[in-house]
C-alpha cells in the first residue's frame, strides 16, 4: 500500500481526474458492480435477496436506504470478533471510532484497506489542483496531526479514530512526501499519549524548521486556531527550548523527550529572532508569515462549522491564503476542493465518482416544511437543489444514509460540485421551529459585531434546548475573550433571538409557543475542557469538533458548560 504513493506525477493526476468525471455515471456503475461482487457472500446482503445482482436497480430495489442504528448490530458482533462475513467478504479487524461531539455517542465504522486508498485518492487530487495554483518545492510541512488512543475488543478487533487509523496505515507518511508534505514532526510526538505535549512540540518542531515550512495543515481548521492560541500562551518558553537547547520540564513522556532530544541544539541566534518577531507584532496580527516567512498557504478543512474560526485564521495568517481541502465524514470520503483559489466560505467540492457509490435524496421545500423524495444517482442531481448524501462503499456500508445536507452548485464534467449546507440532524425545534446549524452560524455572527466593536473576540459557541420549564427555549453558550459590558452582552443576546429567520421560530416567538432565548456566557478554556472531555473518552484532535448542539442525552457536555456559566442574559426583543 506504501508502494503506490511514493512518486506521483500531479499533472496525471489531474489527467485521470478530468477522464473519470467524463464518465461519472459509468464509472459510478463500475464502483458499485465492485463492491457488491466483492461482498456478494455477506450475510447482509444475501437477506436481502440480491442474489449476486449488481447493477444498480436491483440494488436499489432490494437494498433499504439505512440510518447507524439499522447497522449497528452487525456492527456489534464485529466488533466482539465474530469475523464470518457479516457486512464485508473479508473480515474487519479495525473499526474507527466518530467523534460523537453532539449527542455524545459514538459510531463505529469498519475500516480496511480500500477505505486508506480513497483518501490517498482524495488527497492526490486536492493537492494536485491546489499545487498547480499555489506550487510549492521540496520542503516540510507544520502538520497538527495527533494520534489518538487504540483500543483492542475482546474479540482481537482494534478501534480508535478513522485519523488515527490513517495516520497509522504503512502508507501515510510515504503520502505525504508524494505530496510535498512531509510532517516536520516525528513520529515520537505524532504518536504520543499526550496531547497538549505533542502540540507544545508540534510548535516548537515547526520553528526549529521555520524556514523549511511551505505549508501549515490540520484536519479541521480549529486544530490550527487552537494551536497558536497556544503559542499566544507559550511562546517564551518555546524560545527559551530553543536559545538553552534543552526542552520545557512540562515535557514528561519519555518517546518526546527522546525524539525532541535528536532536533534540539542550543541556538540562542534563532531565539532571538522569533523574540523580536514575537514582541513587534500587534495582536498577534501576521503571526504566521513572520514564524515562517516561506509558507504558501494553510490549509484543512475549513467549511461547515469551521467558518466560525476563518476570522482568526485569517488574522494569525495575513496575507498567506487560507485554503480548504477535502470534504468527508468518519463514515467515508465525498469530494475535493478543485477550485482552490475560492475562499473557502464560497467553496465547492467535486465528488469523486470512483470512491464509493453516491445517491442523492432531493430535499424539496413545500410551504416551508421539508419533505424528502426519493433518491436520485450522482449525476442526475439538479442545479440549486439541496440533497441528503446517501454513501455505498467497498467498508460494509450499503446505501447509508450520512445525514449530511449538501446543495449542488454546478458540475465538474458530470459530476457535481457540491456545497456543505448542514448535518441533516441538528435542528433546534421546540415547537414547529426548524433552526439549522448554519442559521445558527448567521445569527452568531450577526449578533458577534457587537463584540467586533468593541475588539472582543468570540472564542466558541454552541446551542441547547432547555425544556426545564413551559414553554421551553434556546439557550446559545458563548465563550469570549476581553470584557463586554452588559449592555453589550444584551444587546448580543436580542440579535440572536431577532436573526433566527426561520419562520416557525419567528411565528412560535410571537404567539409565546417558545420562551425568551438565553444567552450564557461561560468562563475562560470551558471549550477547551470540552476537548479535554473528547480526549478523555479516546477520540481523536485532529477529529474533533465543537459541537454546533448539545443534545439532551450528552449529560457530561452540559454539565461542563453549565458548571462554567458565569453571566447570563435574556432576550427583550420579542417583549
Amino acid at each position: 500500500m506504501g508502494e503506490e504513493v511514493k512518486t506521483t506525477d500531479f499533472e496525471k493526476v489531474i489527467e485521470e481526474f478530468e477522464r473519470i468525471t467524463k464518465n461519472a455515471e459509468n464509472v459510478q456503475k463500475e464502483i458499485l458492480r465492485k463492491i457488491l461482487e466483492e461482498n456478494a457472500s455477506t450475510e447482509y446482503l444475501q437477506k436481502l435477496g440480491l442474489n449476486g445482482r449488481t447493477d444498480p436497480e436491483s440494488f436499489k430495489a432490494c437494498v433499504p436506504l439505512v440510518l447507524y442504528n439499522d447497522l449497528e448490530p452487525y456492527i456489534e458482533r464485529m466488533i466482539d470478533g465474530d469475523f464470518s462475513p457479516i457486512l464485508t467478504g473479508k473480515p474487519i479487524t479495525i473499526m474507527s471510532a466518530s467523534s460523537g461531539t453532539s449527542q455524545g455517542k459514538q459510531k463505529y465504522i469498519p475500516w480496511n484497506d480500500e477505505v486508506f486508498e480513497t483518501s490517498v485518492d482524495i488527497y492526490q487530487t486536492s493537492f494536485a489542483y491546489r499545487n498547480r495554483e499555489f506550487p510549492i518545492q521540496d520542503g516540510k510541512a507544520l502538520n497538527f496531526i495527533y494520534s489518538s488512543n487504540f483500543t483492542q475488543r475482546k474479540g482481537g478487533v482494534i478501534y480508535g479514530s478513522a485519523t488515527g487509523h490513517l495516520f497509522k496505515s504503512p502508507g501515510f507518511k510515504p503520502l505525504l512526501q508524494a505530496l510535498k508534505s512531509p510532517s516536520c514532526s516525528p513520529d515520537g510526538v505524532i504518536f504520543s499519549p499526550d496531547f497538549h505535549q505533542s502540540l507544545y512540540c508540534h510548535l516548537l518542531c515547526g520553528l526549529l524548521f521555520r524556514e523549511e515550512i511551505h505549508s501549515i495543515a490540520s484536519t479541521f481548521g480549529h486544530s490550527i486556531v487552537f494551536a497558536f492560541r497556544s503559542f499566544e500562551q507559550d511562546w517564551e518558553e518555546l524560545v527559551n527550548d530553543i536559545k538553552e537547547g534543552v526542552l520545557s520540564s512540562r515535557i514528561t513522556v519519555p518517546s518526546i523527550r527522546d525524539a525532541m532530544s535528536k532536533l534540539l541544539k542550543p541556538n540562542p541566534e534563532l531565539a532571538d529572532l522569533i523574540h523580536k518577531k514575537c514582541t513587534g507584532l500587534s495582536n498577534w496580527y501576521g503571526l504566521l508569515p513572520e514564524l515562517f516567512p516561506n509558507v504558501k498557504y494553510i490549509q484543512g478543512i475549513m467549511t461547515g462549522s469551521m467558518e466560525t474560526y476563518l476570522n482568526k485564521l485569517r488574522h494569525y495568517a495575513g496575507e498567506v491564503p487560507v485554503l480548504t481541502s477535502e470534504y468527508g465524514a468518519s463514515e467515508g470520503w465525498i469530494g475535493s476542493n478543485v477550485n482552490p483559489k475560492v475562499a473557502p466560505e464560497f467553496a465547492t467540492y467535486a465528488v469523486l465518482p470512483q470512491i464509493a457509490y453516491f445517491e442523492f435524496i432531493p430535499i424539496a421545500q413545500l410551504d416551508g416544511t421539508q419533505v424528502e423524495l426519493d433518491p436520485v444517482g450522482l449525476t442526475d442531481v439538479k442545479i440549486g437543489e439541496e440533497y441528503e448524501i446517501v454513501i455505498t462503499n467497498a467498508a460494509g456500508l450499503y446505501r447509508y444514509r450520512l445525514g449530511d445536507v449538501v446543495k449542488v452548485m454546478g458540475f465538474h464534467n458530470s459530476t457535481p460540485e457540491i456545497k456543505f449546507i448542514r448535518r441533516g440532524g441538528l435542528l433546534l425545534t421546540i415547537n414547529i421551529d426548524k433552526v439549522t446549524e448554519t442559521d445558527l452560524q448567521l445569527s452568531v455572527e450577526t449578533a458577534s459585531k457587537f463584540l467586533d466593536e468593541e475588539k472582543i473576540e468570540l472564542i466558541d459557541y454552541t446551542s441547547y434546548i432547555d425544556l426545564s420549564k413551559e414553554p421551553g427555549h434556546y439557550v446559545i453558550f458563548w465563550e469570549i475573550r476581553g470584557e463586554a459590558s452588559d449592555g453589550v452582552l444584551a444587546e448580543c443576546c436580542n440579535c440572536l433571538d431577532k436573526t433566527f429567520i426561520d419562520r416557525g421560530y419567528v411565528i412560535s416567538r410571537n404567539t409565546k409557543a417558545i420562551d425568551d432565548l438565553e444567552l450564557r456566557i461561560v468562563g475562560k478554556g470551558t471549550f477547551q475542557k470540552l476537548l479535554e472531555n473528547h480526549i478523555q473518552r479516546g477520540a481523536s484532535v485532529s477529529q474533533f469538533k465543537t459541537p454546533r448542539y448539545v443534545g439532551p442525552t450528552n449529560t457530561k457536555v452540559l454539565q461542563i458548560l453549565s458548571e462554567n456559566v458565569v453571566k447570563s442574559y435574556v432576550s427583550t426583543a420579542y417583549n
